[in-house]
């Protein structure tokens, strides 16, 4: 057979090319003996790039960025953050490489982008490199959020280095190739602004506008333009985490992006027995990003970035201000909106219920949960059994709690619509355990597990004969569960 030949792969640097103060030219470090753990197909042929050419040993190349297209210049890109409250005025991607921009065949300008590349100068004490275990865990979450309906940067493959990686212990290693609209976050913002250069400022807004919100270029005021699409996008995705289930674990302002993508899996997981408080991250000791903090830290978050940007909003600081705070006004609302859209989706009922009845009910259920403890997931999909007729394993999990029987008698009197609810209540969600068994198991050399779970979490709205233990919540024995950032 004949080695797959790959049209010309164009990689534009306009990142690079538009904010070079916070591009740093830099090269992957070459793998001793890379090797393709997993590929996403279908992602390939959605960017333009075809998949049997990427399994030979070019597009592998490019997948650790070290076989690049003519004209390529791959950058580490600096930006700053306030990582759990503290400000770092000088972060970047310590073990990433931007390779550069692909234009897809549908127009889109997508950024291609590593992780486990190797050091770069703003590495700090890291040793630049990744273990195969975390990149994979990104692969398999970030793919699940997309089968979700959830705004994510997503997988394209995981490379195994054929080198080691210490870490506690010793841990094979991999680069992980990645797709997003792009990699500007707020963090990015947050630099330029901290510079004192105006001018620099304003470059990287006009950049994210030209990546994000053409329209806005030429409006009378396309950085305040800019910070009300950002606060409006950010309040959509943090109600779909949410509405899943989803902790993302690490919600520092350099890990929120400007386009309203989850980015960025390392100390992640979903909810089990729900709990506002639940915490995974080992790193988290304060619970600073419990799950039902997530609203609030992203109004946080919102809040530096416009104080980042008070520079170019208005010349007058005093109405520079009155801006940024009606923009971030606007979070909180919108937030509520779509928070209480979805839930009104899970519960299958009318979206034009008056606002109290819709509070009350929902607020209800969220104190049964709450006070059940019962697994998210099943429970919401426990409800969809019930509206299509079968309420055993509705009761069985909500029963207990005292309002049960009267919130079920309100909720069923609205005439819930049990198909509509299957298309928004997943089966299956990446549980906890079922993800460490995966990674446990690749980690040793065995990808079965993780190819059947990827399997189950990318088709999540459909119950498949077989597949029903990815449905089911962990068993005790499980215990508590910790993440780790996997750095």
């Amino acid at each position: 057979m004949g080695t797959a030949t790959q049209p010309t792969i164009a990689l534009e640097g306009g990142f690079a090319g538009a904010v070079p103060e916070l591009a740093i030219p830099w090269q992957a470090a070459e793998p001793p003996a890379p090797r393709l753990l997993v590929l996403n197909a279908a992602l390939a042929e959605e960017v333009g790039i075809d998949p049997s050419w990427l399994r030979g040993p070019e597009g592998v190349g490019l997948l650790t960025g070290t076989r690049l297209p003519d004209g390529a210049t791959p950058v580490a890109q600096v930006y700053a953050g306030h990582q759990f409250g503290s400000y770092s005025p000088r972060l970047g991607d310590g073990r990433a490489l931007l390779l550069g921009e692909l234009r897809a065949p549908d127009g889109r300008l997508l950024d291609l982008h590593l992780k486990g590349s190797g050091r770069t100068p703003t590495a700090r004490a890291g040793d630049g490199f990744a273990a195969a275990g975390p990149m994979l865990r990104e692969h398999l979450v970030s793919e699940a959020m997309h089968a979700l309906g959830i705004p994510t940067t997503r997988s394209l493959a995981v490379v195994a280095t054929g080198g080691a990686v210490r870490r506690e212990t010793t841990l094979p290693g991999a680069v992980l190739a990645r797709i997003a609209s792009s990699h500007l976050r707020v963090g990015s913002i947050q630099y330029a602004s901290a510079t004192g250069d105006r001018a620099l400022l304003r470059r990287v807004v006009d950049h994210a506008i030209d990546r994000h919100h053409p329209d806005l270029v030429g409006t009378d005021a396309p950085a305040l333009g800019l910070l009300q699409r950002v606060v409006a996008a950010q309040a959509a995705l943090v109600a779909h985490w949410m509405l899943v289930g989803f902790v993302h674990g690490v919600m520092n302002t350099d890990n929120m992006t400007l386009s309203g993508e989850t980015i960025d899996y390392g100390p992640c997981a979903f909810l089990d027995a729900f709990d506002t408080s639940t915490v995974y991250s080992s790193i988290d000791t304060g619970g600073r990003y419990a799950y039902g903090n997530q609203p609030g830290i992203a109004a946080w978050n919102l809040a530096r970035l416009a104080e980042a940007l008070l520079p170019v909003l208005d010349d007058d600081p005093h109405r520079a201000l009155e801006l940024a705070q009606a923009a971030l006004d606007d979070f909180a609302p919108q937030h509520a909106s779509a928070w209480r859209t979805g839930m009104l989706a899970k519960l299958g009922v009318r979206q034009d219920l008056d606002d109290p009845d819709a509070a009350a009910l929902v607020g209800d259920l969220m104190g049964m949960l709450q006070e059940t403890r019962a697994d998210h997931t099943s429970c919401f999909r426990a409800l969809t059994d019930a509206a299509l007729g079968d309420d055993q394993r509705l009761r069985a999990l909500l029963g207990a709690s005292p309002g049960f029987d009267d919130w079920a008698r309100r909720w069923t009197a609205l005439g819930p619509d049990g198909s509509a609810m299957a298309a928004v209540n997943p089966v299956v969600i990446p549980r906890n355990h079922l993800v460490e068994e995966a990674l446990a198991a690749a980690t040793e050399g065995d990808l079965a597990p993780f190819e059947r779970l990827l399997d189950a979490v990318t088709t999540p709205y459909v119950e498949r004969p077989g597949f029903e233990r990815y449905a089911a919540p962990a068993p005790e024995a499980f215990g508590a569960y910790r993440t780790f950032c996997g750095t």
